[in-house]
This record gives structure tokens, C-alpha cells and sequence, in this order.
């Protein structure tokens, strides 16, 4: 369903898919099972603009308005759950800090470089072995200055894009007071030297997005590639999973839309006690559930990312957005694959790939606790 979509975003909504068809949702099933990423995607959806989302025109990106990206999310999700992931953790977290925050000269160096589809991606390294939730207190990766230079000394786990980048935009402690304003996000090359890209984790789905451990042993950078002003890092990371959140969110609606459609699909073939399985209640209730949420879910999507384009306040929303459609996606996964029955536990059959990959929908960005926290916490405030 459009909604209210303007006639540019219908024209975008449709070139996003026929994408997608084409390039991610044929080769989804080879990419979970090889566990290699998609670069012949990323090498075409350059010129299509789906590697610079966020970014400027006169950086190379197409700067799509925030239901735009919400768009191209969900048609993503719906063709790859494991490209669509990389795609966001570019755009959202790997680009988004650079654009939103850099300087003018850190723009020009490094943004055309990886919009072009030519290259590797961006990157983001938020999180610590010990950290998790826990940024403002918990990151013990330190930066200090040393003559023109920053010397960097840490480790970040759970890093989406690190061994696909080109650089790791990295939040560090530059402050060891502690406090609001200690923290910083410098831009790492990934061929720095001491720099330490670890083998990909292995995990239960997602398994085209390379996820790595990372250690910084004396990396040595100019003190330019500090984004934004120096004690800034917290308050621009929040910003960044604001925003990163309504792309997972639909990401989710994404997979959970491709999980009914196989459902439906299925239904109407399988036949049991004479009859097609569709002609029954208990498989149309489950179909109707599906059909609800989905379409509840867009709609809070399109809500949030309709604030942020108005430049209004969205954190709240971009919580509840992102927490009820990725936790959507979970029933709607389960419930494919019930409808599959046996069929649906078997690797030949594409929904138990979606199911394993909307799991993590609830996890990463903040897991669904956190959104429930953020929520809880401006309800009280008033």
C-alpha cells in the first residue's frame, strides 16, 4: 500500500525494487549459505543511489528524503536480509556521522569514495566487548593527542562492514574524566597500521554481512579526521541511532512482507483433507494478523521518518518504530514458517532464512529493552 506517497517517491519505490529483484533477492539464499557478501550488488547500486542515501548531491549521494529511505529499507529487506543490513550500516552509521558532523575537508576525501560503488563501504564502531548498551560509561577506547596526531588504543566488537570498508568512523574516549563530553568519533582508514580487522563473526543469520571484531594497537591518525568538535561523540551517536533506527525498523517490515508473501504463496498450493490449506480458518487468521501488522508497522515507520523531515522531534517515535516493527517481524517469521509446517524448518525453503535473519532486527541498533527504556523515559518526563 502507498499511502500518501508523492509521485517521486512511488517512481523511487518502484526503482528500488526492480533492483532488488534483480540483484539481491536471487542470490539471497547463495549469500546465507557461502557466507559471502554481495559485492556485485553493491558495485550497481551506486549509479542507482543506494549507497549514498544520506549524503549531498555534491558528494556524489542522492539525499533521499527520510520516507525515501525508509523505502529503499524495506525493499532491501524484503529481497536480502544480510545486503540490506551492510546497506544500512553504510549508510546509516558508516556515512550519516561523516555527512551530518565532518568537516568540509573530510567530506570531499572521503565520501565520493564510497557512494561510487567502486569501493569498499563505511563503517561504524560503537560498541566494546564489555560495553554493550552502555556507551557513556563503558567505552574504554582511547584516543590522545600526540603532536599533530591521534593515538588510538582499544578494541570494538560487533562491527558491521569492517572488513568491506574503506574507513571505521570510531567512537573513543578523549576525555578520561568521564562525563557527557568525553567521548569523540574519529574517522579510522581501515589500512592504518596498527589497525586489526579479526575474521567474521559466525553467526545464526545475516551471514552474507560480515561482522567483525576490531583492535586498535597505537593507530595513528591526523588530528582532522575528528568528527565534529572534539566531546561531541555521544551526543552525535545518539543522533546517528535515532535515525539508523527507523532503517532497521523497515528493514524488518521488509523481511516480514517477504515471509507472507512465501506464506500465502505456499498456502494456496499446499492442499490438505481435499482442500487448499488457504480455505482455513486457523491459516487466514494467521495471514490476517500478518497483513495487520505489516501495514501497522509501515505506517509508525513513515510516521517517524515524516518527523524527522520536518525536522521535529523523533526519538520517541523512531523507538516505538523500530521496537514494534522488528519485533513484528519475529511473528510474522514464525508464523510463515508455521504455515510451511515441516517444509518451513527446511533450508530449502526461504523462510527459515528470514526467520533467522529478522532475529537480530531486535538486537542490534539498541535492543528492544533499550527502546523500551527511551520510550518509558520521555513518557514520565512529561
Amino acid at each position: 500500500m502507498d499511502f500518501d506517497l508523492n509521485e517521486e517517491q512511488k517512481t523511487w519505490k518502484k526503482i528500488v525494487h526492480d533492483f532488488v529483484e534483480k540483484e539481491l533477492r536471487p542470490k539471497a539464499r547463495e549469500v546465507d549459505e557461502t557466507e559471502e557478501f554481495n559485492w556485485e550488488a553493491v558495485r550497481k547500486a551506486g549509479p542507482v543511489g543506494l549507497l549514498g542515501l544520506n549524503i549531498p548531491e555534491e558528494y556524489g549521494g542522492s539525499n533521499v528524503d527520510a520516507i525515501s529511505n525508509a523505502i529503499a529499507m524495506e525493499e532491501l529487506g524484503w529481497g536480502c536480509g544480510s545486503t540490506a543490513l551492510a546497506f544500512t550500516a553504510h549508510n546509516s552509521l558508516g556515512c550519516a556521522p561523516v555527512s551530518q558532523f565532518g568537516s568540509e575537508e573530510l567530506k570531499k576525501k572521503w565520501l565520493p569514495v564510497v557512494v561510487s560503488g567502486k569501493n569498499k563501504l563505511g563503517s561504524l564502531a560503537l560498541t566494546e566487548p564489555g560495553t554493550g548498551s552502555d556507551l557513556q560509561g563503558g567505552v574504554t577506547t582511547r584516543a590522545v593527542k600526540d603532536g599533530d596526531e591521534w593515538v588510538i588504543n582499544g578494541a570494538k566488537m560487533w562491527n558491521t562492514n569492517a572488513g568491506i570498508a574503506e574507513y571505521i568512523v570510531t567512537l573513543v574516549r578523549t576525555d578520561p574524566q568521564g562525563g557527557s563530553k568525553s567521548l569523540s568519533m574519529i574517522l579510522v582508514p581501515t589500512d592504518s597500521k596498527g589497525l586489526t580487522i579479526h575474521p567474521a563473526e559466525k553467526k545464526m543469520g545475516l551471514r552474507g554481512s560480515p561482522t567483525h571484531a576490531v583492535t586498535y594497537e597505537d593507530v595513528r591518525v591526523p588530528l582532522g579526521n575528528l568528527i565534529g568538535p572534539e566531546g561531541r561523540g555521544l551526543h552525535q551517536t545518539l543522533a546517528i541511532l535515532d535515525s539508523g533506527r527507523l532503517s532497521i525498523g523497515a528493514i524488518a517490515i521488509g523481511l516480514a512482507r517477504g515471509a507472507m508473501e512465501l506464506a500465502i504463496q505456499y498456502a494456496k498450493e499446499r492442499k490438505a483433507f481435499g482442500q487448499s490449506i488457504s480455505e482455513f480458518q486457523a491459516i487466514q487468521f494467521k495471514i490476517a494478523n500478518m497483513e495487520m501488522e505489516i501495514d501497522l508497522a509501515r505506517t509508525y515507520i513513515y510516521k517517524a521518518a515524516w518527523l524527522k523531515d520536518q525536522k521535529r522531534p523523533y526519538s520517541r517515535e523512531a523507538a516505538i518504530a523500530k521496537l514494534y516493527a522488528t519485533e513484528m517481524a519475529e511473528r510474522v517469521c514464525y508464523d510463515a514458517i508455521q504455515i510451511h509446517g515441516g517444509y518451513g524448518y527446511s533450508r530449502e525453503y526461504h523462510v527459515e532464512r528470514m526467520y533467522r535473519d529478522a532475529r537480530l532486527m531486535t538486537i542490534g541498533e539498541g535492543t528492544s529493552e533499550i527502546q523500551r527504556l527511551v520510550i518509558a523515559r520521555q513518557v514520565l518526563a512529561g
